[in-house]
C-alpha cells in the first residue's frame, strides 16, 4: 500500500485524504463513497500504527491486512454500498474474511486514531500513555480477548513520547494539532456514514 515518501508530511496527507472523503459524504444524501479512494486514504494511516510501537503491533497487522483486502476489492467493486450488498446477497457478511467484516474492522482502526488525535490535542505533557489508552479502550478493547488486551496494556509502557512520534511523522506540534483536528472531524463524518450503511441493512456494528 502507498506509504508517504520520506520527507512528506504524513499527517497532512491523512488530513487531506479524509477531508476529501468527508466532503463526498456531506455533499448530498445520495452520495456514495468509492472503495478505491477509501482504501487509499486508510493506507495512509498504516505507518501511524507502526510508529506507536509494540502496544499496537496486533492492531497494525490486522488493520494493514484488512486495508489491503479492501484495496484488492476496489479493482472489481466501486462503492462501499456495493461491497456490503455483495456479502448480503451471498449471506457471508459475518464470515471470516468477508469484505464487510473487514470494512468494520478498518472503521474501528480509523475510530481509534480519531480518539487518539482528539486526546493528544487536549492532553498536556509529552506522554502518549493516557491518549493511547483511552483510544484503545474506546475503539478496540471491547472487541479483543483478554490476551490481546493484556499485551496492549503492557505495551503502553513503551510507547514513544509525543515528541518522538511527531518527529517520526516529520511534524511540529502546532501544525500537527491542526492536521489532527481536520482528521478527527472528517473521520467522524465518515465513520457515521459507514455505521449508517450497516444499520440500514440491519447488520449492526457490535460484532
Amino acid at each position: 500500500m502507498a506509504e508517504p515518501v520520506n520527507g512528506d508530511k504524513t499527517l497532512h496527507q491523512i488530513a487531506d485524504a479524509f477531508k476529501d472523503l468527508a466532503n463526498t459524504v456531506s455533499d448530498s444524501q445520495t452520495s456514495e463513497v468509492e472503495v478505491a479512494p477509501f482504501s487509499r486514504a486508510c493506507s495512509l494511516i498504516s505507518p501511524l500504527f507502526g510508529s506507536l510501537g509494540i502496544a499496537f503491533k496486533f492492531a497494525e497487522m490486522d488493520y494493514v491486512a484488512k486495508v489491503n483486502d479492501l484495496a484488492e476489492a476496489s479493482k472489481s467493486i466501486q462503492t462501499l454500498n456495493s461491497l456490503i450488498d455483495r456479502d448480503v446477497q451471498a449471506n457471508s457478511v459475518r464470515s471470516s474474511g468477508s469484505r464487510t467484516r473487514n470494512l468494520l474492522r478498518v472503521k474501528r482502526g480509523l475510530d481509534m486514531v480519531r480518539v487518539l488525535f482528539e486526546q493528544m490535542i487536549v492532553t498536556e505533557g509529552n506522554s502518549l500513555k493516557d491518549p493511547a489508552s483511552k483510544a484503545y479502550e474506546q475503539a478496540l478493547a471491547p472487541y479483543h480477548g483478554w490476551a490481546i488486551r493484556k499485551a496492549v496494556s503492557a505495551g503502553m509502557y513503551v510507547l514513544p513520547t509525543k515528541e518522538q512520534l511527531l518527529k517520526k511523522l516529520n511534524e511540529d506540534e502546532a501544525s500537527a494539532k491542526v492536521q489532527m483536528q481536520i482528521y478527527a472531524s472528517a473521520s467522524e463524518a465518515l465513520i457515521k456514514y459507514i455505521d449508517k450503511l450497516f444499520v440500514s441493512r440491519n447488520l449492526g456494528t457490535d460484532w
